[in-house]
């Protein structure tokens, strides 16, 4: 991959902040400045990620995080013309390459608002402030509404509003494990819920901490970034792997959550053939994989990025279900009350932990802000919203059917009330917005193994995606537990993710800078999650391997 920049660039170094002053124009002096302040290095090229793998990871990562929203012309324009004119050629064939993307995720989610009048306020996660630094870039009066590029040359948003960012931080974070929290109270009894609290402000505080990692230094952009500049080329790769496998790993959720919901709407369905039948979670399992895979195959996924950002209105409506069947249905409240289980808190651990996987997008998020020192409180209000959104879950769930909660409670659910039938179909259809956008980074990676301008690139590259799909689906059926697995995602790679990477990270980025106080604190949250991940892993694993023994 070349590491070019346009030769239209709008940016011009300054080596200081004197030259930074003598590029503005009086006239136009404290909104360039103000703008500029604000992002750090936005057109600088990274020399973190100039020829390391994986390439993809920034823009791939964007997509799944809704960072852009497509852009597509009205009926009958030159671009909706070229769209459909190109669309199944440049989707099915071609690999990751600017030109690819730059026509799909030029433009923010969401309507932009920019404040003219945007501060920067330097930080530091519970410890002396950061020296703030200007940005070495400069910003011409007459270019300055030209998208900004990477480092790969493609468009990047840099002026999502804080609305913004925290639609897009509650689309991350509050995914399908909002409808395992009853089950991880129903794991773990009531005391069990002081785990969420707990994990709440551990990520919170991690998230802090990577911010404070992509300051430290020019050109630091994702979480792979951080990373090599931890323990360079080998954590880049590492962390990477992490990442994928994650994202691997939620799309066979994605799978069995499809099989066990579909599976409960049409209990009957199967299909019987040559003295062989194929049962409803078999049967709509393998429907599943049939119904992603064309979207799999696509290279352009703006369409389906746009649309999976409803998954925050997917989540609300899933949550008013659960209310109204509850309180308006006459289901009521009469499960029995347990306060805490010993003997299963470790799986509560996994599926609380579950909870707050999104730190492989906030890089993103933080990269693509106007005003980046808004971050921490986009951090305060997502984490906030989905904490009390998972802890009334957990508590209604739980009231509702006690002992007898299922892994996703939409199983729980009377099957005939309409309320019901709206949670489950709403839990259905989602995730097949989503899967494509979950699978694509890890097939994008492999991808950048093909040998570069290879006359079977596009073939190389169906066959990649669809083996993807077939194995999750393989595992899938092989593994049918969606709470477990749930569980051991959650203590296995989140708790990684999440909790002991940020931590370690920071201290190696910053070691001679950070203080005791904090030296101490990243130790207790990398303890914690040492502690969580092996006794979450070693439970789930536990389980799985007797269910699967039985």
């Amino acid at each position: 991959m070349k590491n070019s920049v346009s030769d239209r660039s709008f940016y011009i170094e300054s080596s200081d902040d004197e030259d930074f002053e003598k590029e503005i124009d009086d006239g136009n002096e404290s909104e360039s400045s103000g703008s500029s302040v604000d992002n750090r290095n936005i057109n600088q090229p990274s020399s973190y990620n100039a020829a390391a793998w994986p390439q993809s990871y920034r823009q791939s990562i964007d997509m799944l995080g809704s960072l852009h929203s497509p852009s597509i012309g009205l009926l009958g324009t030159p671009s909706l013309a070229r769209f459909g004119s190109s669309f199944l050629s440049s989707s099915l064939t071609r690999r990751f390459t600017p030109e690819a993307f730059s026509s799909s995720i030029s433009k923010p989610l969401l309507p932009t608002v920019i404040d003219e009048q945007q501060k920067y306020a330097p930080y530091s996660p519970l410890g002396p402030q950061l020296p703030s630094r200007r940005s070495s870039i400069s910003v011409r009066r007459d270019d300055k509404d030209k998208p900004v590029v990477d480092s790969h040359g493609l468009p990047i948003s840099r002026h999502c509003s804080f609305g913004q960012a925290v639609v897009n931080g509650i689309n991350v974070l509050c995914g399908v494990g909002i409808l395992s929290t009853p089950y991880a109270m129903q794991q773990g009894g009531w005391l069990g819920l002081s785990i969420l609290l707990i994990f709440a402000v551990l990520s919170f505080y991690t998230g802090i901490l990577l911010r404070a990692c992509l300051d430290s230094k020019p050109g630091l952009e994702t979480y792979p970034d951080i990373g090599q500049a931890a323990f360079g080329a080998i954590g880049r790769v590492a962390i990477s792997i992490v990442l994928y496998v994650e994202l691997y790993a939620s799309c066979i959720e994605y799978v069995i959550l499809e099989s066990d919901n579909l599976s409960t709407l049409f209990p009957r369905a199967h299909i019987s053939f040559g003295g062989f039948e194929l049962s409803a979670h078999l049967l709509f399992a393998i429907a599943t994989a049939l119904a992603v895979l064309p979207t799999v195959w696509l290279r352009d996924l703006s369409i389906l990025s746009y649309i999976s950002a409803g998954g925050v209105i997917a989540s609300i409506v899933v949550v008013i279900c659960l209310f109204w069947v509850g309180l308006v249905d006459d289901v009521g409240f009469h499960g029995t009350v347990t306060p805490l289980k010993l003997s299963t808190l470790p799986v509560a651990l996994g599926l609380y932990g579950f909870c707050y996987s999104g730190h492989a997008v906030f890089p993103n998020i933080y990269s693509s802000m106007g005003k980046q020192s808004q971050f921490p409180a986009v951090l305060l209000t997502c984490f906030g919203i989905c904490t009390l959104m998972y802890a009334g879950v957990a508590i209604i769930g739980y009231l509702m059917f006690g002992e007898s909660t299922l892994s996703q409670y939409t199983l729980n659910l009377p099957q005939d009330l309409v309320a019901s039938k709206i949670a489950v179909w709403t839990t259905v259809v989602n995730p097949f917005t989503k899967y494509a956008l979950t699978i694509s980074p890890v097939a994008m990676s492999l991808e950048e193994f093909i040998p570069p301008n290879h006359p079977k690139t596009h073939i190389y590259s169906i066959l990649i995606r669809t083996a993807l799909v077939i194995s999750t689906l393989l595992v899938g059926l092989s593994i049918p537990f969606f709470g477990l697995m749930m569980s051991l995602i959650g203590s296995l790679l989140t708790m990684l993710v999440t909790l002991i990477l940020p931590c370690a990270c920071y201290l190696s980025i910053l070691r001679g800078k950070v203080t005791f106080l904090q030296i101490t604190l990243c130790c207790i949250v990398i303890a914690v999650g040492v502690i969580a991940s092996a006794f979450g892993s070693y439970s789930s694993l536990k389980k799985i391997i007797e269910k699967l023994s039985a």
